[in-house]
């Protein structure tokens, strides 16, 4: 245990965590995003269980570290092109990002209901399947950057077992802020259309350079932030008004009055006394 607690190792682990917490914010932003899909009680479990579903894939992929060596032998090749078990993985999830994002992105600014369309809601399930599928990736990602860092399997545990704790507490406010904030949300599932065309281009050995990525990132971010500041400074909260009739018909936080039409009576005026 002594061995393991050197300068070298607790910089690689505080590396490392800074690392996987960078890398889970979009994570966490597409977690949000889809558990933001399920009723609101069940929101918070939805977050719980992706976040300790991508805590056991790491752990899993750092247990079984030589297997994931391998996958970067290549398994065949295509018009002179080596591909490899990792290539299949990440191509495979690029394109699921890439696909989930664009349809997100054209349900929340077409809508179904804008084709006279009535989708069901998904169940608890389909959402835990494909955070699943995200955390499969976004580990394996993270798990070969780790394994350049270090040495140490016990080091890259702790790092992962830190960065989700962190996660964690910090999911419930990222995801309120999210959901609270379309343009932000908008903003995200762009990032992840940026993200699974990265990870498309890095499965053909089209590396593009990670800190270009985040700085794109990063700058969207603080534009977004000033529009924010900016607009909050400009224009006041809204009233937040209660509705006098929801869809049934029942009236909401208001007394339902009916409307006079020809065949309700209009009151008889007041007769003059004395």
């Amino acid at each position: 245990m002594e061995a393991l607690l050197t300068f070298d190792n607790l910089v690689a682990l505080l590396t490392l965590t800074a690392l996987e917490i960078v890398l889970g914010v979009d994570n966490i932003v597409f977690i949000s995003i889809l558990a933001g899909k399920l009723p609101h009680e069940q929101q918070a479990r939805a977050r719980t269980t992706g976040l300790g579903l991508a805590l056991g894939t790491r752990i899993l992929l750092l247990l079984s570290i030589s297997w994931v060596a391998q996958l970067t032998t290549p398994l065949f090749h295509v018009l002179g092109q080596e591909i490899s078990g990792r290539d299949l993985i990440l191509a495979t999830g690029g394109l699921f990002l890439i696909a989930k994002a664009t349809y997100e992105i054209h349900e929340r600014l077409e809508g179904e209901e804008g084709h006279g369309v009535t989708g069901a809601a998904p169940s608890f399930a389909s959402v835990i399947i494909q955070i699943l599928v995200l955390d499969m990736v976004f580990s394996l990602d993270s798990i070969i950057t780790a394994v350049g860092l270090a040495n140490e399997v016990p080091i890259m545990i702790a790092a992962v077992v830190i960065a989700i704790g962190i996660m964690l507490v910090s999911a419930g406010a990222i995801s309120n802020f999210v959901n609270h904030h379309p343009t932000v949300k908008m903003l995200a599932l762009a990032f992840l259309l940026l993200i699974g065309v990265s990870l498309v281009t890095e499965a053909f050995e089209v590396h593009i350079p990670k800190g270009y990525i985040y700085f794109a990132m990063a700058f969207s971010v603080l534009v977004e932030s000033l529009n924010l500041f900016a607009h909050r400074r400009r224009v006041p909260p809204p009233v937040e008004l209660r509705p006098t009739y929801i869809k049934d018909g029942t009236a909401s936080g208001a007394v339902a009055r009916p409307a006079l039409t020809e065949e309700t009576p209009h009151p008889a005026p007041p007769q003059a006394t004395g």
